[in-house]
């Protein structure tokens, strides 16, 4: 059934693609990343394009999951997960914020899982909207940089690898902004610690 469906996108070439990134974000179960992939093996020279396309259509798609869990609730969520996954992303969003919205859209975490809950949970929406659209489109754009610099071959890097790669990339992100919130908390702290140095100094001069 979801093969024969696949088959059905496929056959509008990238209005397919931009209809399952748009449907994947916020109820269809297959992922927008089956169709982009061959599209950009087609067409190498378009395929920044593609993955363009596919971020702002899954974005947007992510948006209307955004507005049914805000209007439906809990009971849409509970059909796509168990009422313990529900309870873990309930965590994350109290935790990480627009940082679980982007994880979700990076890496293979059920994307709509979150943008219902973000509607559920009223996520504000311009962290929503920033944090997926920097989720999908690294994911996307890496797919199509991927198939430019090694052609066929990305194929199988891909299927075989991108699931590590997607979590290692959101762990150096996540990584290099931790440490240049601390970077730029140590700098205040020295600026203060100058100022009031200096300060007393003036006062003994």
């Amino acid at each position: 059934m979801l093969e024969h469906m696949l088959n059905l996108f496929e056959a509008y070439g990238l209005w397919g693609l931009l209809a399952l990134a748009f449907a994947e974000s916020s109820f269809f179960p297959i992922p927008p990343d089956l169709l982009l992939i061959p599209l950009c093996l087609s067409n190498p020279v378009n395929a920044i394009i593609y993955a363009l396309l596919c971020t702002l259509a899954s974005v947007a798609g992510g948006y209307l999951g955004y507005m049914l869990g805000k209007l439906i609730g809990h009971p849409l969520l509970y059909r796509f997960a168990s009422p313990q996954a529900v309870a873990k992303v309930e965590t994350m969003f109290t935790r990480y914020g627009a940082w679980a919205m982007f994880l979700a859209g990076l890496t293979p975490i059920p994307y709509k899982v979150f943008t219902i809950s973000a509607g559920i949970f009223t996520m504000s929406i311009p962290p929503f909207l920033i944090a997926s659209l920097l989720g999908r489109g690294l994911r996307f754009f890496t797919e199509a940089i991927l198939i430019m610099a090694i052609g066929q071959q990305a194929v199988s890097f891909i299927s075989n690898n991108f699931e590590w790669l997607t979590i290692l990339m959101a762990v150096l992100i996540i990584a290099g902004y931790v440490l240049y919130t601390r970077r730029k908390s140590l700098v205040q702290v020295l600026n203060k610690c100058t100022t009031a140095v200096l300060s007393l100094l003036r006062k003994s001069a």
